[in-house]
């Protein structure tokens, strides 16, 4: 398979070296026209892509179908949205201009990544009767003679299309409200549990990897300092986040789907309640959070030690345990003192005795699924199982220790602290910003010499 790039398009491609004469092979980068890209495609078809590990998947996947949208409505983009091609080839001739160096033709071109980049293009356009003509991609090539092609475009290949995993919650972690909540639990000590001597703070893993990056490069000393401040039982991260606050807010089928679509959920959420007030996340918010936090974990532990807890299941009884006592809360119009548990970090004993209960009565729920339904894990993800347990609402209140039921905070005494909360924050973001003003000022005055 010969491309003639001059014959075929009347131009050859424009290209930057990127390897050094002792290398065994060349490599070069480039900048490919959507529409030549295209062409090709259309011409040769899967001969493009035998080396690939994926043949085209359609318009059905989330990535294909974003790479279609952004060809139909954003093209000039996709150069930016894009991650490129990875190609190998035979032999390439190259032709020295004025300009630069260009690729005149290349032998036996394969497309090891990034098949379903050339295959949108060529479809989208077919299909689609959508114009390439704003549209860029930017291609890594990699030339191998035959004698080591068999060994060395295997490789490139399988390393081109091996990468760590980044998860849909990643992409939320620059969002404002991630930043803030960051922010707190950099600053805000949490008061020492009983008998122990020193505050220390929980740390919010904005950014996967960031508690261990903290680490990374300071000395012993430093590390012991550091963990005593950040201990790594109080390190908790975005998906944890979501757990902690979707079970109180009446979302324990969320929880229960698995981390990233809990998370998923999450995030559409606090994203539309955030753009209504964002000074609704404020210190009273994240303090909060954390005693959500403390309930969780303690309840995970309080789970595993029972009688009647013989392995299985754990996270799906004690996502529904906690959502069981806050739909028992709300039915009372009352509210649980979270502020209780972020002042001792800790829980009381009768609310050790309430989340045993509890759990008790989620768990003869859940291992008693409807008829037709064998799959507990299954079950655990259906409106009916859920449904099924609001019912036990009632039946849980006669079972619960009054010295619980009885401290219980009215909604209405909670209605007036969030208020208050909102109004501190709002306060506080004009104080911030002030002082970014004044920075900016500063700098400036510096900058220009009149300081």
């Amino acid at each position: 398979m010969v491309i003639d790039f001059e014959s075929m398009f009347g131009q050859g491609i424009p290209c930057l070296p990127a390897h050094i004469k002792s290398a065994d092979y060349e490599s070069y980068l480039m900048v490919m026209p959507a529409t030549i890209l295209g062409d090709l495609y259309g011409k040769y078809d899967d001969r493009l892509l035998e080396q690939n590990v994926r043949c085209f998947l359609q318009a059905r996947g989330k990535v294909n179908k974003g790479m279609r949208s952004t060809i139909l409505t954003d093209p000039e983009m996709f150069f930016a949205y894009n991650n490129g091609i990875t190609a190998t080839a035979r032999e390439v001739i190259t032709e020295p201009k004025a300009d630069g160096i260009y690729i005149r033709e290349i032998k036996d071109l394969q497309i090891v990544n990034g098949g379903q980049t050339t295959a949108s293009l060529f479809h989208t356009s077919r299909k689609d009767k959508a114009s390439l003509e704003k549209i860029f991609v930017q291609m890594k090539l990699s030339v191998v003679d035959s004698e080591k092609g068999e060994e060395v475009i295997p490789r490139i290949s399988e390393y081109a299309n091996t990468q760590n995993k980044v998860n849909a919650a990643d992409f939320f972690s620059n969002h404002p409200f991630h930043i803030r909540m960051e922010e707190f639990s950099r600053r805000l000590w949490a008061p020492p549990q009983q008998g122990v001597l020193r505050e220390s703070k929980w740390f919010y893993e904005r950014a996967s990897g960031q508690y261990s990056d903290a680490q990374a490069k300071i000395t012993k000393a430093e590390k012991k300092k550091f963990l005593a401040e950040f201990p790594s039982s109080q390190m908790f991260a975005k998906t944890d986040l979501a757990k902690f606050e979707n079970v109180w807010e009446d979302k324990p089928i969320y929880v229960n789907l698995g981390a990233q679509k809990n998370f998923a959920q999450y995030a559409k959420r606090i994203g539309q309640e955030w753009a209504k007030n964002p000074d609704n996340f404020n210190e009273l918010y994240y303090k909060r959070a954390i005693a959500r936090a403390i309930l969780f974990r303690k309840t995970e532990r309080i789970v595993s030690v029972q009688t009647w807890y013989s392995g299985g299941y754990r996270a799906n009884i004690v996502a529904y345990t906690l959502a069981l006592l806050s739909r028992l809360c709300a039915d009372m119009g009352k509210s649980f003192d979270f502020m209780e548990v972020w002042e001792s970090q800790d829980i009381t004993d009768v609310m050790r005795d309430a989340i045993e209960i509890t759990a008790k009565v989620v768990f003869d729920s859940i291992m008693t699924p409807m008829a037709g339904v064998s799959n507990i894990s299954e079950w655990c993800k259906k409106e009916a199982c859920w449904d099924r347990l609001q019912l036990k609402s009632s039946e849980l209140k006669s079972l619960l220790p009054k010295p619980f039921l009885s401290g219980l905070v009215d909604k209405e005494n909670i209605v007036e602290e969030v208020k208050l909360a909102a109004k501190v924050q709002k306060i506080d973001n004009g104080i911030e910003a002030q002082k970014k003003n004044e920075y900016s000022r500063c700098k400036m005055a510096t900058d220009s010499g009149r300081w």
